[in-house]
């Protein structure tokens, strides 16, 4: 990972966090994040880790369920180290798997790096509230983002205008997922996820 890339990219985005940023890198992995401080001012610093540390993540948005989630997690043995909601969701992943959005109540997009697996795990909220868009390169490359200017920052090469994109924006006054207005960045589909590992997405 280009960590100077990274840091170029989260700068591109440091509108939507003026509070904070934090970095992780992970030989060929790296997570990037502007935070904007609401739950957990002192201890919710992103990206956050499990106990074990063999998962990091980087979220957008608020878990309404998150202190109901956390006493669940405890009860069964889950060890926080912050109050913020960020970590309910690591801790849920290390209990259900890549089915831990079933468990969230919000809105959300999210990252998370499994370092065990080798395995990167991406989600989004069911009503698409929170935006989440991705570039997958022809070198294999990923990357993704809140906002697209954060990957154009990252100099994904050809980024042409998606002319079938354009013509549904024209028909319908907006792009529907997993289209965006540009043909080589896509927009993960509200209430999906998606898997990326040494093979491919």
């Amino acid at each position: 990972i280009d960590e100077g890339l990274l840091g170029r990219m989260c700068n591109a985005i440091r509108h939507r966090g003026p509070d904070d940023d934090g970095f992780y890198v992970n030989g060929s992995t790296g997570l990037a994040m502007r935070r904007l401080a609401i739950i957990d001012l002192k201890c919710g610093q992103q990206p956050i880790h499990n106990q074990d540390r063999s998962a990091w993540i980087v979220f957008n948005g608020e878990i309404y369920n998150y202190l109901e989630l956390r006493e669940k997690l405890e009860k069964l043995g889950h060890k926080f180290y912050t109050n913020s909601d960020t970590e309910a969701i690591v801790h849920a992943y290390d209990q259900w798997g890549v089915d831990c959005p079933k468990h969230l109540r919000g809105m959300f997009a999210l990252a998370l790096w499994d370092r065990k697996s080798r395995e990167l795990f991406l989600a989004r909220d069911r009503l698409g509230v929170k935006p989440l868009y991705y570039a997958y390169t022809a070198n294999g490359d990923l990357y993704f983002a809140s906002e697209m200017k954060a990957i154009a920052r990252a100099g994904v090469p050809g980024v042409e205008l998606d002319r079938e994109a354009l013509d549904r924006y024209l028909t319908f006054g907006y792009i529907p997922a997993p289209l965006t207005i540009y043909r080589e960045i896509r927009k993960l589909d509200p209430g999906h996820l998606m898997i990326a590992d040494a093979s491919g997405v």
